[in-house]
């Protein structure tokens, strides 16, 4: 099985908290809402990694103004392909507070959709069991 480290902002603006949609026909959560993240690439540091993620899933105009190490944890997923194929995946997710001085969001093809969500409107939301987990653990889901 293959192993991942996974770099996960939880990025807030003005008592909002941005959640993204992945497409019905691949990723680890086909179809719900989670936070955006990825995984870690040889030689860049966690932080390089995180800012990179964010810049090329939501784009380059969103500004971070903070990033503040939370948790972390662990587990196990399988991850399906856009051909169908699927692979388990070891997961450990590096999960940070971040704090975004804007909303100009452009999420790239690895999502459909995106939204700010304040805490109480995350019921609305078919929440992946990932982000559930996180949003519980912050207090902010219960």
């Amino acid at each position: 099985m293959r192993q991942r480290t996974i770099v996960c902002p939880l990025i807030q603006n003005n008592g909002e908290y941005l959640l993204v949609r992945m497409p019905t026909d691949r990723g680890v959560f086909p179809g719900q809402w989670a936070l955006s993240g990825g995984g870690l690439e040889a030689g860049e540091t966690i932080e390089e990694g995180l800012r990179r993620e964010i810049r090329e899933e939501l784009g380059e105009r969103l500004v971070i103004d903070k990033v503040e190490p939370w948790t972390f944890r662990d587990d196990v997923r399988t991850k399906t392909y856009p051909d169908g194929t699927t692979e388990q995946i070891y997961m450990i997710y590096l999960i940070f507070d971040c704090e975004a001085s804007n909303r100009d969001v452009v999420i790239n093809d690895e999502f459909d959709s995106f939204a700010w969500v304040k805490p109480a409107d995350f019921a609305a939301f078919e929440l992946n069991a990932a982000t559930r987990i996180t949003l519980k653990l912050r207090g902010l889901l219960t």
